[in-house]
Protein backbone atom coordinates (compact mmCIF):
# COMPACT_ATOMS: atom_id res chain seq x y z
CA UNK A 1 0.00 0.00 0.00
CA UNK A 2 2.66 2.50 1.05
CA UNK A 3 4.66 1.47 -2.42
CA UNK A 4 1.53 2.06 -4.62
CA UNK A 5 1.01 5.90 -2.88
CA UNK A 6 4.67 6.40 -3.66
CA UNK A 7 4.76 5.46 -7.33
CA UNK A 8 1.46 7.47 -6.97
CA UNK A 9 3.15 10.34 -5.80
CA UNK A 10 6.02 10.59 -8.17
CA UNK A 11 3.68 9.67 -10.80
CA UNK A 12 1.67 13.10 -10.40
CA UNK A 13 5.19 14.67 -9.83
CA UNK A 14 6.11 13.48 -13.35
CA UNK A 15 2.96 14.64 -14.48
CA UNK A 16 2.92 18.05 -12.79
CA UNK A 17 6.52 19.04 -14.21
CA UNK A 18 5.66 17.90 -17.44
CA UNK A 19 3.01 20.44 -17.58
CA UNK A 20 4.94 23.04 -16.01
CA UNK A 21 7.22 22.69 -19.13
CA UNK A 22 4.11 22.95 -21.15
CA UNK A 23 2.92 25.85 -19.56
CA UNK A 24 6.62 27.52 -19.47
CA UNK A 25 6.60 26.76 -24.00
CA UNK A 26 2.78 28.57 -24.06
CA UNK A 27 4.00 31.09 -22.41
CA UNK A 28 6.91 31.83 -24.73
CA UNK A 29 4.60 31.07 -27.83
CA UNK A 30 2.12 33.76 -25.93
CA UNK A 31 5.14 36.63 -25.98
CA UNK A 32 6.20 35.74 -29.09
CA UNK A 33 3.47 36.38 -30.66
CA UNK A 34 0.82 39.28 -31.82
CA UNK A 35 0.46 41.96 -34.12
CA UNK A 36 3.98 43.39 -33.31
CA UNK A 37 6.62 40.32 -33.83
CA UNK A 38 9.02 39.65 -30.67
CA UNK A 39 11.54 36.97 -31.56
CA UNK A 40 12.59 34.97 -28.70
CA UNK A 41 15.79 36.25 -28.51
CA UNK A 42 13.81 39.68 -27.90
CA UNK A 43 11.79 38.27 -25.40
CA UNK A 44 14.52 37.12 -23.34
CA UNK A 45 16.91 39.89 -23.76
CA UNK A 46 13.69 41.92 -22.60
CA UNK A 47 13.29 39.78 -19.77
CA UNK A 48 16.37 40.69 -17.92
CA UNK A 49 15.94 44.31 -19.31
CA UNK A 50 18.13 44.88 -22.28
CA UNK A 51 15.29 45.53 -24.48
CA UNK A 52 14.25 48.55 -25.89
CA UNK A 53 11.25 51.03 -25.23
CA UNK A 54 9.45 49.42 -27.47
CA UNK A 55 9.73 45.71 -26.78
CA UNK A 56 9.35 46.72 -22.68
CA UNK A 57 5.45 48.08 -23.71
CA UNK A 58 4.69 45.39 -25.42
CA UNK A 59 6.05 42.65 -23.20
CA UNK A 60 5.18 43.89 -19.81
CA UNK A 61 2.00 46.34 -20.35
CA UNK A 62 0.44 44.33 -22.65
CA UNK A 63 1.37 40.74 -22.99
CA UNK A 64 2.65 39.60 -19.57
CA UNK A 65 -0.54 41.22 -17.79
CA UNK A 66 -3.09 39.28 -19.91
CA UNK A 67 -0.94 35.87 -20.29
CA UNK A 68 -0.52 36.29 -16.28
CA UNK A 69 -4.57 36.67 -16.00
CA UNK A 70 -5.17 34.09 -18.41
CA UNK A 71 -3.05 31.56 -15.88
CA UNK A 72 -4.30 32.44 -12.94
CA UNK A 73 -8.34 32.56 -13.66
CA UNK A 74 -7.08 28.84 -15.50
CA UNK A 75 -5.57 27.57 -12.38
CA UNK A 76 -8.82 29.23 -9.94
CA UNK A 77 -11.46 27.61 -12.60
CA UNK A 78 -9.63 23.95 -12.64
CA UNK A 79 -9.13 24.04 -8.98
CA UNK A 80 -12.83 24.89 -8.87
CA UNK A 81 -14.00 22.18 -10.70
CA UNK A 82 -11.84 19.31 -9.39
CA UNK A 83 -14.07 20.75 -5.84
CA UNK A 84 -17.30 20.58 -7.30
CA UNK A 85 -16.45 17.45 -8.77
CA UNK A 86 -15.63 15.96 -5.30
CA UNK A 87 -18.27 17.38 -3.85
CA UNK A 88 -21.27 16.11 -6.08
CA UNK A 89 -19.51 13.02 -6.99
CA UNK A 90 -20.76 13.60 -10.18
CA UNK A 91 -17.66 13.87 -13.35
CA UNK A 92 -20.21 16.56 -14.87
CA UNK A 93 -20.08 18.95 -12.14
CA UNK A 94 -18.76 22.66 -13.22
CA UNK A 95 -18.78 25.94 -11.99
CA UNK A 96 -20.84 26.91 -15.36
CA UNK A 97 -22.83 24.09 -15.06
CA UNK A 98 -24.34 24.77 -11.15
CA UNK A 99 -24.82 28.39 -11.90
CA UNK A 100 -21.99 30.21 -10.54
CA UNK A 101 -20.47 31.67 -13.56
CA UNK A 102 -23.93 32.89 -14.72
CA UNK A 103 -23.83 34.45 -10.66
CA UNK A 104 -20.89 35.59 -11.37
CA UNK A 105 -22.56 37.05 -14.70
CA UNK A 106 -24.89 39.32 -13.14
CA UNK A 107 -22.61 40.58 -9.99
CA UNK A 108 -20.27 42.10 -13.07
CA UNK A 109 -23.72 43.69 -14.80
CA UNK A 110 -24.41 45.33 -11.24
CA UNK A 111 -20.80 46.19 -11.10
CA UNK A 112 -20.81 48.13 -14.28
CA UNK A 113 -24.25 49.81 -13.47
CA UNK A 114 -21.77 51.75 -10.99
CA UNK A 115 -18.61 51.51 -12.51
CA UNK A 116 -19.15 51.28 -16.61
CA UNK A 117 -15.46 49.82 -17.19
CA UNK A 118 -12.36 47.55 -16.27
CA UNK A 119 -9.92 50.36 -15.57
CA UNK A 120 -8.35 51.58 -13.03
CA UNK A 121 -9.02 51.14 -8.87
CA UNK A 122 -12.31 50.27 -9.25
CA UNK A 123 -11.38 46.83 -11.18
CA UNK A 124 -10.14 45.81 -8.00
CA UNK A 125 -13.65 45.75 -6.79
CA UNK A 126 -14.98 43.45 -9.59
CA UNK A 127 -13.84 40.02 -7.65
CA UNK A 128 -16.50 41.40 -5.01
CA UNK A 129 -19.04 41.67 -7.33
CA UNK A 130 -18.82 39.23 -9.05
CA UNK A 131 -18.38 36.94 -5.85
CA UNK A 132 -21.39 38.22 -4.43
CA UNK A 133 -23.49 37.22 -7.66
CA UNK A 134 -21.51 33.96 -7.26
CA UNK A 135 -22.63 33.72 -3.57
CA UNK A 136 -26.22 34.28 -4.30
CA UNK A 137 -26.98 32.01 -7.10
CA UNK A 138 -24.65 29.46 -4.87
CA UNK A 139 -26.98 30.41 -2.15
CA UNK A 140 -30.49 29.65 -4.17
CA UNK A 141 -29.16 26.72 -5.11
CA UNK A 142 -27.81 24.88 -1.62
CA UNK A 143 -31.15 26.73 -0.46
CA UNK A 144 -33.21 24.36 -3.28
CA UNK A 145 -30.97 21.55 -2.86
CA UNK A 146 -31.13 20.85 1.07
CA UNK A 147 -33.44 18.32 2.87
CA UNK A 148 -33.53 18.26 6.65
CA UNK A 149 -31.52 15.12 8.27
CA UNK A 150 -29.88 14.82 4.47
CA UNK A 151 -28.29 18.12 3.69
CA UNK A 152 -27.29 19.38 0.33
CA UNK A 153 -28.36 16.29 -2.12
CA UNK A 154 -25.47 16.30 -4.57
CA UNK A 155 -27.51 15.63 -7.74
CA UNK A 156 -30.39 17.84 -6.61
CA UNK A 157 -27.31 20.50 -6.61
CA UNK A 158 -26.74 19.90 -10.26
CA UNK A 159 -30.35 20.16 -11.71
CA UNK A 160 -31.21 22.99 -9.32
CA UNK A 161 -27.86 24.46 -10.81
CA UNK A 162 -28.75 24.36 -14.57
CA UNK A 163 -32.14 25.71 -13.72
CA UNK A 164 -30.67 28.58 -11.33
CA UNK A 165 -28.09 29.31 -14.31
CA UNK A 166 -31.08 29.77 -16.89
CA UNK A 167 -32.67 32.12 -14.56
CA UNK A 168 -29.65 34.59 -13.88
CA UNK A 169 -28.56 34.25 -17.30
CA UNK A 170 -31.85 35.75 -18.33
CA UNK A 171 -31.41 38.52 -15.81
CA UNK A 172 -28.12 39.16 -16.64
CA UNK A 173 -29.47 39.93 -20.71
CA UNK A 174 -32.19 42.15 -19.71
CA UNK A 175 -29.70 44.39 -17.34
CA UNK A 176 -27.07 44.64 -19.88
CA UNK A 177 -29.62 46.05 -22.45
CA UNK A 178 -30.10 48.67 -20.32
CA UNK A 179 -26.42 49.72 -20.79
CA UNK A 180 -25.12 51.79 -23.13
CA UNK A 181 -23.99 50.98 -26.11
CA UNK A 182 -20.58 51.23 -25.44
CA UNK A 183 -20.60 49.67 -21.98
CA UNK A 184 -22.87 47.01 -23.42
CA UNK A 185 -20.55 46.57 -26.06
CA UNK A 186 -18.21 46.00 -23.67
CA UNK A 187 -20.25 43.22 -21.79
CA UNK A 188 -20.81 41.38 -24.48
CA UNK A 189 -16.92 40.63 -24.91
CA UNK A 190 -16.81 40.12 -21.23
CA UNK A 191 -19.34 37.38 -21.49
CA UNK A 192 -17.94 35.71 -24.78
CA UNK A 193 -14.56 35.13 -22.72
CA UNK A 194 -12.13 37.91 -23.71
CA UNK A 195 -9.11 38.68 -21.79
CA UNK A 196 -7.95 41.49 -24.15
CA UNK A 197 -6.94 44.51 -22.61
CA UNK A 198 -6.10 43.68 -18.55
CA UNK A 199 -3.18 44.94 -17.12
CA UNK A 200 -1.40 45.01 -14.02
CA UNK A 201 -3.97 46.02 -11.86
CA UNK A 202 -6.34 43.20 -12.96
CA UNK A 203 -3.52 40.52 -11.91
CA UNK A 204 -2.99 42.18 -8.47
CA UNK A 205 -7.42 41.97 -7.82
CA UNK A 206 -6.80 37.91 -8.62
CA UNK A 207 -3.60 36.98 -7.10
CA UNK A 208 -4.91 36.87 -3.14
CA UNK A 209 -7.89 34.95 -4.40
CA UNK A 210 -6.01 31.89 -6.13
CA UNK A 211 -2.48 32.23 -3.37
CA UNK A 212 -5.28 32.04 -0.39
CA UNK A 213 -7.84 29.43 -1.85
CA UNK A 214 -5.99 27.30 -3.62
CA UNK A 215 -3.30 26.11 -0.80
CA UNK A 216 -6.72 25.79 1.79
CA UNK A 217 -8.16 23.44 -0.42
CA UNK A 218 -5.51 21.43 -1.32
CA UNK A 219 -5.26 20.85 2.54
CA UNK A 220 -8.98 19.92 2.71
CA UNK A 221 -7.97 17.21 -0.10
CA UNK A 222 -9.02 14.24 2.49
CA UNK A 223 -12.69 15.67 2.99
CA UNK A 224 -12.60 15.72 -0.69
CA UNK A 225 -11.63 11.88 -1.09
CA UNK A 226 -13.90 11.24 2.04
CA UNK A 227 -16.66 12.46 -0.21
CA UNK A 228 -16.27 9.88 -2.56
CA UNK A 229 -16.99 7.37 -0.76
CA UNK A 230 -20.51 8.24 -0.38
CA UNK A 231 -22.08 10.64 2.89
CA UNK A 232 -23.08 7.49 5.36
CA UNK A 233 -19.26 6.31 5.38
CA UNK A 234 -17.69 10.10 5.29
CA UNK A 235 -19.69 10.86 8.71
CA UNK A 236 -18.65 7.52 9.57
CA UNK A 237 -14.58 7.66 8.92
CA UNK A 238 -15.34 11.14 11.54
CA UNK A 239 -15.76 13.70 8.47
CA UNK A 240 -17.66 16.86 9.60
CA UNK A 241 -20.20 16.14 6.37
CA UNK A 242 -22.26 19.43 6.06
CA UNK A 243 -19.89 22.15 7.39
CA UNK A 244 -17.10 20.45 5.18
CA UNK A 245 -19.13 20.88 1.89
CA UNK A 246 -20.87 24.17 2.68
CA UNK A 247 -17.18 25.26 3.25
CA UNK A 248 -15.50 23.83 -0.04
CA UNK A 249 -18.91 24.54 -1.61
CA UNK A 250 -18.20 28.17 -0.78
CA UNK A 251 -14.04 28.49 -1.50
CA UNK A 252 -15.20 26.79 -5.33
CA UNK A 253 -17.38 29.87 -5.67
CA UNK A 254 -14.76 32.08 -4.24
CA UNK A 255 -12.53 30.68 -6.86
CA UNK A 256 -14.97 31.10 -9.87
CA UNK A 257 -15.97 33.85 -9.33
CA UNK A 258 -12.76 35.65 -9.12
CA UNK A 259 -11.58 34.04 -12.16
CA UNK A 260 -14.69 34.64 -14.07
CA UNK A 261 -14.23 38.37 -13.38
CA UNK A 262 -10.66 39.06 -14.65
CA UNK A 263 -11.13 36.75 -17.91
CA UNK A 264 -14.77 36.99 -18.61
CA UNK A 265 -17.32 34.11 -18.90
CA UNK A 266 -14.92 31.27 -19.49
CA UNK A 267 -17.07 27.82 -19.33
CA UNK A 268 -16.22 23.96 -19.71
CA UNK A 269 -12.36 24.65 -17.94
CA UNK A 270 -14.02 23.37 -14.48
CA UNK A 271 -15.37 20.09 -16.10
CA UNK A 272 -12.38 18.94 -18.62
CA UNK A 273 -9.53 20.07 -16.30
CA UNK A 274 -10.88 18.05 -13.39
CA UNK A 275 -11.14 14.65 -16.21
CA UNK A 276 -7.85 15.14 -17.51
CA UNK A 277 -6.27 15.52 -14.34
CA UNK A 278 -8.00 12.30 -12.98
CA UNK A 279 -7.13 10.13 -16.21
CA UNK A 280 -3.31 11.33 -15.36
CA UNK A 281 -2.92 10.89 -11.90
CA UNK A 282 -5.95 8.80 -10.10
CA UNK A 283 -8.96 10.14 -8.20
CA UNK A 284 -6.40 11.01 -4.68
CA UNK A 285 -7.55 14.76 -4.43
CA UNK A 286 -3.91 15.64 -2.80
CA UNK A 287 -2.54 14.77 -6.47
CA UNK A 288 -5.92 15.67 -8.07
CA UNK A 289 -6.47 19.66 -7.15
CA UNK A 290 -2.48 20.35 -8.06
CA UNK A 291 -3.11 19.18 -11.19
CA UNK A 292 -6.65 20.30 -12.38
CA UNK A 293 -5.25 23.71 -11.46
CA UNK A 294 -2.09 23.35 -13.81
CA UNK A 295 -4.15 21.72 -16.84
CA UNK A 296 -6.92 24.58 -16.26
CA UNK A 297 -4.14 26.93 -16.72
CA UNK A 298 -2.62 24.72 -19.88
CA UNK A 299 -5.96 25.07 -21.36
CA UNK A 300 -6.82 28.92 -20.76
CA UNK A 301 -3.31 30.20 -21.68
CA UNK A 302 -3.26 28.18 -25.09
CA UNK A 303 -6.72 29.00 -25.85
CA UNK A 304 -5.93 32.68 -25.43
CA UNK A 305 -2.63 32.43 -27.09
CA UNK A 306 -4.82 30.50 -30.31
CA UNK A 307 -7.11 33.13 -30.51
CA UNK A 308 -4.90 36.08 -30.83
CA UNK A 309 -2.63 34.34 -33.21
CA UNK A 310 -4.37 32.22 -35.83
CA UNK A 311 -7.00 34.75 -36.52
CA UNK A 312 -5.33 38.12 -36.94
CA UNK A 313 -5.98 40.73 -37.38
CA UNK A 314 -9.42 39.42 -35.72
CA UNK A 315 -8.87 38.25 -32.20
CA UNK A 316 -11.24 35.31 -31.32
CA UNK A 317 -11.91 35.77 -27.82
CA UNK A 318 -9.93 33.06 -25.77
CA UNK A 319 -13.96 31.81 -24.02
CA UNK A 320 -15.12 31.18 -27.88
CA UNK A 321 -11.72 28.87 -28.44
CA UNK A 322 -12.34 27.05 -24.98
CA UNK A 323 -16.27 26.39 -26.04
CA UNK A 324 -15.57 25.09 -29.29
CA UNK A 325 -12.95 22.40 -28.18
CA UNK A 326 -14.65 21.77 -25.15
CA UNK A 327 -18.00 21.23 -26.31
CA UNK A 328 -18.10 18.40 -28.16
CA UNK A 329 -15.72 16.80 -25.18
CA UNK A 330 -18.64 17.34 -22.73
CA UNK A 331 -21.16 15.93 -25.22
CA UNK A 332 -18.48 12.77 -25.37
CA UNK A 333 -18.78 12.09 -21.32
CA UNK A 334 -22.36 13.17 -21.11
CA UNK A 335 -22.64 9.85 -24.10
CA UNK A 336 -20.52 8.11 -22.07
CA UNK A 337 -21.90 8.77 -18.85
CA UNK A 338 -25.14 7.28 -20.35
CA UNK A 339 -23.86 4.53 -21.70
CA UNK A 340 -22.29 3.66 -18.40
Amino acid sequence: MQLHAMSRSKRAAVVAAVIALLIVGIMMISLNTGSFRLSPYAVARTLVGLGNADERLVLFEYRMPRMLVAMLAGLGLGVAGAILQGLSRNSLADPGVIGLNAGAAFGLIAFMSFFPSLEGLPSLFIPLFTFGGGLLAAGIVVLLAYERNKGVLPMQLLLIGIAVSAGFSALTLFFSLRLDEDTYAFAARWLAGTIWGRDWIHVAALVPWIAVLVPFTITRSKSLDAFAFGDEIAIGIGTSLHRNRLVLLGVAVALSCASVSMAGGIGFIGLIAPQLARRLVGPMHRHLLPVSGLVGMAVLAAADTIGRSLFQPIAIPAGVVVASISAPYFLYVLKKTKSI
